[in-house]
């Protein structure tokens, strides 16, 4: 069975213009990714990163869940998270904010799968962010109005 580390050194890999993922056989999954999904990954991450300093954020962060390493496109990890964890890849466990930007090939039960796995894993909340910016937030109860943790966190980014 293929492992994260097989992924990483896997020279052929290096430059695809595809998000990988590993399901739970360890089968490859690739998700292409746009331009205008990069941009929100940024705007995301800037928005984070301003609103959130007592953490760091990171993009195409692979966390290992209970159905393979699964890639979110943005993260807010604690201070607390990162003295734990420092950089292991995939981490073992969620950082606190989980951030999915959704393509066209993603299915909503795959988009419900992701906020299931990473809430499993201990994050606190999972964000889901369209392609028109809209933001939508998730925690352990269900579907949030709004975000518990980034009380000025906007909607519509």
């Amino acid at each position: 069975m293929l492992q994260w580390v097989d992924v990483l050194s896997d020279k052929s890999l290096e430059n695809l213009p595809y998000k990988i993922e590993l399901d739970a056989r360890g089968r490859i999954i690739m998700t292409p990714a746009s331009n205008r999904h990069a941009q929100l990954q940024g705007k995301l991450g800037g928005l984070l990163t301003r609103l959130m300093p007592g953490g760091e954020v990171l993009t195409e962060c692979s966390i290992a869940t209970l159905d393979g390493v699964k890639v979110a496109d943005v993260v807010w990890a604690s201070k607390e998270f990162l003295k734990r964890h420092q950089y292991e890849t995939p981490y073992p466990a969620a950082p606190e904010i989980c951030v999915e930007v959704t393509s066209p090939s993603n299915s909503r039960a795959e988009i419900e799968e992701k906020i299931t796995l990473y809430l499993a894993k201990g994050a606190r909340e999972v964000w889901v962010c369209d392609a028109k910016g809209n933001v939508a937030f998730a925690d352990h109860l269900g579907t949030l109005k709004k975000s518990k943790l980034v009380a000025k966190f906007p909607a519509k980014i």
